[in-house]
């Protein structure tokens, strides 16, 4: 068989795609040339970094935000600026980028420290104290000769603490010449650190707002001058995207994907323009995309208590806290949990956004009552409960 990828028909389509002229900017990794409105952010940073050009250890940060207000991206810029100014100057910086989703434990995330410095460090074997002890080894012979300036950047580092404490915090506050950008989501992280780090800490917090409408059409134009040929979008597309983000706590994430997944669509009806109607689509396939992913990856519990909730809601019933238990124990016969629990799955999946709760009173000498209702799509709940 010939290789696919060689195919008549698909090196065609590449040669005649009238939409995009690169992708790659409208990933929200991209880092562009200049990240618009998020100047005095970037500013802050390089205000408690610029220390280390005095060979200084610089302040610890913490910036917060919720997804997609730049956090990541506004840290990366920063990162490439230092690294130019630290080379002009001579001083001897290194900034290590670290995924919490992708390093959970404090010895994973000191291990691949280690390996990055040039130190080989094993992915497991080791007790926390040699990996501990070879880290700090690295600040103390430096084949450089010159005193090594690391700074880490944790990124949503409340994943960590939750799975792991807050050793790692420790272990990096207590170690010189080093310096912390914790990078989260959620103001109150830090009630997963105890008062003994919380002190060697001693951060400087930045918070990142969410993007309005018109920063949102800003952004999507400078990407879509990169990404698309000249007078393929329709007048509407960005606002319209930008728009819909702005509902969505100003997600520039969600901008973005709305505009690449408009134009994919456009391309593959052979269209020579991306319309709002793309756009549109464009928005339910993503909804269906993540409800699909977000239910797919929820307990078995979870998924019975949507099912009960689903079925409620399509009867069209008022759905309390009452009702959804016993339609649930129904659904899941001997294998329910109890009462109490449901709560916990109930604040959990309104966490997500499946759900929405208020509490109603029902008058005098009736109580309050907890009023449940799905916020997303019937059938798309269905599809997703169903094929799972």
């Amino acid at each position: 068989m010939s290789n696919i990828f060689e195919d008549a028909s698909l090196m065609g389509n590449r040669r005649r795609n009238t939409i995009f002229k690169d992708k790659k900017p409208l990933d929200h990794r991209f880092l562009p040339d200049k990240l618009v409105h998020r100047d005095e952010q970037i500013r802050q940073i390089a205000k408690y970094w610029v220390d280390v050009l005095d060979n200084v250890t610089p302040s610890n940060v913490t910036l917060y935000g919720k997804t997609g207000t730049g956090k990541t991206a506004a840290s990366k810029f920063a990162r490439e600026q230092l690294i130019e100014a630290a080379n002009n100057e001579n001083v001897f910086v290194k900034i290590e980028y670290v995924r919490c989703t992708d390093f959970t434990t404090e010895y994973q995330v000191i291990a691949e420290l280690c390996n990055r410095l040039g130190r080989d460090v094993p992915n497991r074997g080791w007790t926390k104290a040699e990996v501990v002890n070879a880290f700090r080894q690295l600040f103390r012979t430096n084949a450089f000769g010159k005193k090594l300036h690391l700074i880490v950047i944790l990124d949503e580092i409340d994943i960590l603490l939750e799975k792991d404490g807050d050793g790692i915090l420790y272990t990096l506050t207590r170690t010189d010449n080093i310096s912390v950008l914790s990078i989260s989501n959620y103001l109150d992280f830090k009630k997963l650190i105890n008062s003994r780090v919380t002190s060697s800490l001693n951060d400087k917090e930045i918070v990142f707002p969410p993007y309005g409408a018109n920063q949102l059409a800003d952004i999507l134009s400078e990407r879509a001058q990169l990404s698309f040929h000249d007078d393929v979008l329709d007048s509407d597309v960005i606002p319209l995207c930008s728009a819909m983000a702005a509902k969505e706590e100003g997600d520039a994430r969600y901008a973005l994907d709305l505009l690449k997944n408009a134009g994919e669509l456009a391309f593959d009806e052979d269209a020579q323009k991306v319309t709002s109607d793309h756009v549109k689509r464009a928005k339910d396939r993503i909804e269906h995309n993540k409800v699909t992913e977000i239910i797919s990856t929820l307990p078995l519990q979870q998924q019975r208590l949507l099912e009960a909730i689903l079925t409620l809601s399509k009867q069209g019933e008022e759905i309390t806290s009452g009702k959804l238990y016993e339609e649930y124990t129904d659904v899941s016969k001997s294998d329910a949990v109890t009462y109490r629990r449901i709560f916990d799955f109930i604040n959990d999946l309104e966490l997500l956004g499946i759900i929405s709760t208020n509490t109603v009173s029902r008058g005098r000498g009736k109580g309050r009552t907890n009023i449940i209702k799905l916020q997303c799509d019937e059938n798309l709940l269905e599809t997703a409960l169903y094929s799972i």
